[in-house]
């Protein structure tokens, strides 16, 4: 059983392959993936908000990635997992490289992502440089957003340009793919004909090369309105709530559990138990 590596996930650019990339924070999630054939998962720092209830991805430390991925890789067996660096965890190139080595040693991921232009190329470079595959992330970036807030990023002709060279700039930094994050449509297209390497969109029209969706918002776990990028593709947290309350109300009536969900003794046997009372 061969797993997904980055040079297969260049080649299904080169290819014209359109290529899934899933975020999961645990095993059996990842099993669920593995059998659904998701090619690429992302442990993703979003797992703050979805896995731990907050209301933003910045109190995730380096020590939940590790935890979450060393999960994923436990259920998943032949996808690339990416794992994403936390908020500061790569604020300087000896961050990065501390952070690195544990997210990939004790956690297991075999590629890091980093939010950022060029801002974060001398970390990227250096980075690849010791061999460590590197995934960029531009437009909205979650951990910048109270600079940049939670809005759709590089409408403008200048954040549109600078968007575009900081795209170059990690490709040249040696980044093997890029995320583009609620952008328009038209100029994520450009940038994935402009970049020899995959762009993976969400929220970033069908141009890339690659999509990304969160566990549970494609499944449809939350109630409430899903964000404009993402696609409920069922309601199995409305199948989990039906379910959960068929369970209680059999509790409650007495009609769970039957036989069928019991052990039996012997009648010998209880009938010696009671002739010892």
């Amino acid at each position: 059983m061969r797993r997904t590596t980055i040079a297969d996930f260049q080649t299904m650019k080169d290819e014209g392959r359109r290529i899934a990339m899933l975020t999961v924070y645990d095993y059996a999630s990842a099993l669920i993936a593995e059998q659904a054939g998701v090619p690429v998962i992302l442990v993703g720092d979003s797992l703050g908000m979805v896995m731990q209830g907050r209301d933003t991805t910045l109190p995730v430390r380096v020590e939940d990635m590790i935890y979450h991925a060393r999960m994923v890789r436990q259920g998943s067996h032949k996808a690339l997992i990416v794992v994403d660096l936390p908020f500061l965890s790569y604020a300087t190139e000896q961050d990065a490289v501390d952070a690195a080595r544990r997210v990939m040693q004790e956690g297991g991921g075999q590629a890091l992502k980093l939010e950022g232009g060029r801002e974060i190329v001398p970390v990227v470079r250096r980075l690849t440089e010791m061999g460590v595959p590197v995934m960029g992330h531009l437009g909205l970036t979650p951990q910048s957003q109270h600079q940049i807030g939670l809005r759709a990023q590089a409408k403008q002709v200048e954040a549109a340009r600078k968007l575009l060279d900081d795209a170059r700039a990690l490709e040249e930094a040696g980044a093997f793919g890029i995320v583009l994050e609620v952008i328009p449509a038209e100029l994520a297209e450009l940038v994935s004909r402009t970049l020899t390497i995959p762009t993976i969109g969400i929220g970033a029209g069908p141009g890339c090369d690659g999509q990304v969706q969160v566990w549970h918002d494609v499944l449809g776990l939350f109630e409430g309105k899903s964000p404009r990028h993402a696609h409920r593709f069922a309601e199995i947290g409305e199948q989990m709530v039906g379910a959960l309350s068929h369970y209680v109300r059999q509790v409650e009536e007495g009609s769970f559990p039957t036989q069928a969900q019991s052990v039996s003794m012997k009648s010998d046997v209880l009938a010696s138990l009671k002739a010892g009372e």
